[in-house]
């Protein structure tokens, strides 16, 4: 049990930090060729903070733990809306601004109905990953698009900006970006070994350890990005850090599993937790969204914050 555990911090630890490598040597790279940073926020930022869950996915995966792989999106996705977005709005209410953002919430909502479709048969295709990952490439592309013809505009350029390293040599760029990828999959091990063995000592199962304490522990460089961003008053980077992560979730992470190890997916998955998940991926829709005046209040946080402590509740209740 002791081992786990030490496996699970150390990997965790080193997961974040990995993560954190890769995504200052990749940006700082495309700042050093010019990109724009709004574009740089939307691919490379949003892309790396969801780097320690397509490690761990594609860990998981391909060692024959699928349902890990899948409850790692699902819960990944709910923890960012409900515990994130919910402590992230208690500090300070969050305001969103950007148009950009306001494109990429309907867009996560539509990548999650699709991923919805996919798991409801109870089966995850390679024909399934192939449609995952084409959706995520074309929704990118698009938002891509978007985003360059309003990188001069959008106030999430500016945050986005203020975030990327300056003064920083290719070279040496280059070298954190590669010591990122290569402690990123033994990171990645060392976690999903470390969970699994504290799991299975609980009688917990494959699904659940993906939903809890896999879920948690990969949205949590989210979590000190949100508050970082709210600390330094970039609402529209911290609300675009979790809707960017949920939005490559939802398509590119869960196509790993789907290309790596397809097949059955536990029911629990495609109903309880995947009906949790849309339901949690609305919240932004109606809360932000579609509202006149689009604030994030702290009541509204507070409200997330419940859901997930509820949900979080109920799966160990289950488990147990």
């Amino acid at each position: 049990m002791l081992l786990n555990l030490l496996l699970l911090a150390g990997g965790l630890a080193l997961l974040v930090w990995s993560a954190d490598r890769f995504v200052y040597g990749a940006a700082a790279i495309a700042r050093n060729l010019g990109l724009p940073s709004l574009i740089i926020g939307l691919t490379i930022v949003s892309m790396g903070s969801s780097a320690p869950e397509m490690m761990v996915s594609a860990t998981a995966a391909l060692e024959g733990r699928g349902d890990t792989a899948i409850g790692n999106v699902l819960g990944s996705n709910i923890a960012n809306i409900t515990l994130i977005l919910g402590a992230t709005a208690l500090l300070r209410p969050l305001v969103v601004s950007s148009s950009t953002l306001k494109r990429e919430m309907p867009l996560m909502m539509a990548g999650t109905l699709l991923a919805g479709y996919l798991l409801s048969d109870l089966d995850l295709s390679r024909t399934d990953g192939l449609l995952l990952a084409a959706a995520f490439v074309i929704i990118l592309g698009y938002l891509c698009v978007q985003a360059w013809q309003n990188r001069d505009s959008d106030p999430l350029g500016r945050e986005s900006d203020e975030e990327i390293p300056r003064d920083l040599s290719t070279p040496m760029a280059l070298v954190w970006l590669v010591l990122g990828m290569a402690l990123l999959p033994l990171a990645s091990n060392w976690m999903v070994d470390g969970a699994v063995g504290i799991a299975q000592w609980f009688g917990m199962s494959d699904l659940v350890i993906g939903l809890t304490i896999i879920a948690i522990g990969t949205s949590l460089p989210e979590l000190a990005a949100c508050i970082a961003g709210v600390l330094k008053n970039e609402d529209d980077l911290a609300i675009g850090n979790v809707v960017g992560s949920n939005l490559f979730n939802i398509l590119a992470v869960l196509a790993v599993p789907a290309l790596l190890a397809p097949g059955p997916v536990d029911a629990n998955a495609a109903g309880r937790d995947l009906y949790m998940m849309m339901a949690t991926s609305l919240a932004p829709l109606l809360l932000l969204w579609m509202k006149k005046r689009q604030v994030l209040s702290r009541a509204e946080g507070l409200i997330l914050l419940v859901v997930f402590i509820a949900y979080q509740g109920m799966l160990f209740t289950q488990a147990g």
